[in-house]
């Protein structure tokens, strides 16, 4: 799940670094768990079935991204690691009672920002395995923001074209 942060301090998680060490990459993971709730969240604050359907399943992919992380820091330590109780306490989530077409294109960008700081972790990344598992975490944020906008169309009202005549 994609969030902003400043100075390098975890507002959402995301190190703004061009690295994930073992302490970014345990941040990370618990961010990305987090991100089940909030797109459930999301979810259940959506009267459209279809809308909610595409919310939720980005949420069961932000807990695949955990476990994903959860691998690439196995690869980097040199052994398997098991989730934290930090690591599984979900972030608590405020979300207004009603979801906003400003909430939605704010949270679009956030993913698509994700995908790019996935990517650059990436591409700094020595361990080829670690660096394939992250370009896969950035690939699928990008179909996130895609699944938002089609949120955001669903929950739009058509336009009306008035006739002249």
């Amino acid at each position: 799940m994609a969030e902003s942060e400043s100075n390098g301090s975890s507002s959402g998680g995301l190190p703004e670094s061009d690295t994930l060490d073992e302490e970014a990459l345990r941040t990370m993971i618990a961010t990305e768990f987090s991100g089940e709730g909030f797109y459930n969240a999301l979810a259940d604050r959506i009267d459209n079935a279809e809308a909610a359907r595409l919310l939720r399943n980005n949420g069961k992919e932000e807990a695949g991204h955990a476990r994903r992380l959860l691998r690439a820091l196995s690869l980097k330590v040199g052994h398997e690691v098991e989730p934290t109780p930090e690591m599984l306490s979900p972030t608590a989530i405020q979300l207004p009672d009603s979801i906003s077409p400003g909430l939605l294109s704010t949270i679009k960008d956030a993913e698509l920002e994700g995908d790019l700081s996935y990517q650059r972790w990436a591409e700094n990344e020595a361990d080829p395995q670690v660096a394939r598992l992250l370009r896969l975490n950035g690939r699928e944020e990008s179909i996130h923001a895609v699944r938002v906008e089609q949120v955001m169309a669903l929950l739009t009202p058509p336009q009306v074209a008035l006739d002249p005549a």
